[in-house]
């Protein structure tokens, strides 16, 4: 059940059309939908304002054209992250509706319920390397209703890039940051602005990097105060922090 299709069974109670009873019948079996292979939590949205999505990776095909097939006849939004291009191709070839994004290996399609923007959100990368990752936070954001503003291969080696960046990084309610190798581009960013900033460490980097774990460490070390740390790799999670943090201010 999506919140509008909640807001519309209750104006139907309070107008008389549809008896408490009849209503309690509707809402009983909606808080899971068991696929026997997956059970999808249907006030997840409701609840938490972010819908149930789908983590693509150790799922066979078919267990996620099953779960993408429920979610779309549901009316739901469909956020999948982590998929392959042999498991999008199926998937979309059954639901034209679905829009698979190559580069952030992800799945998304709108559901009923008209989309309100909430928020602006900056997603910086350091390298062209971080894209995938920084791509999986912007789409995340757009998927859940925010305006994304991307910033490209910003890093500290040329400091000069962020800096022309500036206006954008003003203009956003909270911003998230990319980086591999050291990760110190967080820390340069949260001393540029007042905005929220989470950093999202990536696995790029040599040897010493190991696979991003300088990065988080040097993350979770910064000097500059307003700076949160997700875990690496994770654009999603971060997405997710800057539209909540989006919509309360929006609100």
């Amino acid at each position: 059940m999506t919140p509008a299709e909640l807001r519309t069974l209750l104006a139907k109670v309070a107008s008389g059309e549809l008896s408490s009873e009849q209503a309690f019948e509707k809402l009983r079996g909606f808080p899971s939908d068991d696929l026997g292979f997956a059970r999808l939590d249907t006030h997840r949205e409701i609840r938490t304002g972010i819908p149930e999505v789908v983590y693509g990776s150790g799922k066979t095909a078919e267990q996620v054209v099953g779960i993408a097939q429920r979610l779309v006849e549901r009316g739901a939004p469909l956020i999948a992250t982590r998929i392959a291009p042999e498991v999008a191709t199926e998937v979309t070839a059954l639901l034209p509706t679905v829009q698979y994004h190559p580069e952030a290996r992800m799945l998304t399609a709108k559901g009923h319920e008209p989309p309100t923007v909430h928020g602006h959100i900056a997603v910086v990368a350091a390298g062209t390397s971080d894209l995938p990752v920084a791509e999986e936070a912007a789409v995340t954001a757009e998927a859940l209703d925010a305006h994304v503003e991307r910033i490209n291969d910003v890093g500290v080696a040329a400091l000069h890039r962020i800096l022309d960046s500036r206006p954008s990084l003003d203009r956003a309610d909270a911003i998230v940051v990319v980086a591999g190798m050291e990760g110190a581009l967080p820390s340069v960013v949260g001393g540029l602005t007042d905005r929220p900033v989470i950093a999202v460490p990536t696995s790029i980097g040599y040897g010493a990097a190991f696979q991003g774990l300088a990065a988080l460490l040097g993350m979770l070390t910064s000097c500059a105060p307003g700076v949160s740390v997700v875990n690496i790799d994770n654009g999603f999670g971060a997405a997710v922090q800057a539209v909540l943090i989006a919509r309360r201010i929006a609100s």
